[in-house]
């Protein structure tokens, strides 16, 4: 009996050797940060004076009574829902398209992947061009159609708008090749078996594919919505916020309360409120996730 305790004790001691290693950085770069940051969130530290004052709750009071707080927030769900479920139907419209092995599929492939390993400040860069008022080309085309020209970017009413068109054109390519695997893997005799029963294309696509497909689903709409929570650098590049804070989101909240206002306290209350916000969104998207694929 001592020998069998011995020896799982020395299989745990090796077992956690073998993981200290990944287990190091995450304690260094994620945790001690995550705590110091909400200690930070109880204070009204300016990031120059060394000295640091404890106010308790204010900051976290504070934000609940500003209504530039909820601006932000609402800003923050616009933005995550209105990239994350274009995101996921076109994607996975694009994946059915190019599933096969018709010529010339995979350069559509390539193309399509290309714009998401690039980096987001080129991108950013690239469409801030495009959505130029006077000589840009989204403005062009829309002229050749008889419409009439928009102000992309410095507008209130579309600035939004074209932050989502940056973002969702970038990860199509990302959440196609996770739909492509994921159609692939769908049986072919099922598919047989209803086309044989007279089950038309969009019969077979709702009822076998979809719902086969729907752990890939879940799992993307998890990622693409926490990637939308952190969204930065094409918000920096495209609209730094603005105009009049109609694309101003949590982190870029967080961003100019740390770096341009010098409110660490401030900021790191932000941060909390955003790690809660991406919690509550993970765990209800989990919920749900766990809920369709039991009852299907």
């Amino acid at each position: 009996m001592k020998g069998n305790l011995k020896r799982r004790n020395n299989e745990n001691i090796t077992g956690f050797l073998f993981i200290l290693p990944a287990l190091l950085p995450l304690v260094l770069f994620w945790i001690i940060p995550l705590l110091y940051s909400f200690f930070l969130s109880f204070t009204n530290w300016d990031m120059m004076t060394p000295e640091i004052h404890f106010v308790k709750f204010y900051n976290y009071t504070s934000l609940l009574k500003d209504p530039a707080f909820y601006k932000t927030l609402l800003n923050t769900l616009t933005f995550a829902v209105g990239t994350t479920i274009p995101s996921i139907i076109l994607g996975l419209l694009i994946a059915m398209a190019l599933n096969g092995t018709r010529r010339g599929t995979g350069i559509y492939r390539t193309v399509i992947f290309a714009p998401y390993i690039t980096p987001m400040v080129a991108v950013s860069i690239v469409w801030s061009w495009i959505f130029e008022p006077r000589v840009g080309l989204l403005n062009f085309v829309l002229s050749i159609f008889g419409l009439p020209k928009l102000n992309w970017l410095q507008s209130a009413d579309t600035a939004m708008l074209s932050v989502i068109i940056v973002t969702v054109w970038k990860q199509l390519g990302w959440i196609m090749i996770f739909y492509l695997q994921a159609i692939r893997r769908v049986p072919k005799s099922l598919l047989e078996a209803a086309t044989i029963d007279g089950a038309g294309v969009f019969s077979k696509f709702f009822k076998i594919t979809i719902p086969l497909i729907s752990p890939t689903t879940f799992f993307l709409i998890i990622i693409s919505t926490i990637n939308s929570l952190q969204a930065y650098d094409q918000i920096q590049v495209l609209t730094q916020g603005g105009p009049a804070g109609a694309t101003r989101t949590m982190l870029y909240y967080y961003y100019q309360e740390a770096f341009e206002v010098f409110n660490a306290g401030k900021a790191s209350a932000i941060a909390v409120f955003l790690v809660i916000l991406t919690v509550i969104f993970s765990l209800i998207e989990t919920a749900v996730s766990k809920k369709t694929v039991h009852y299907n």
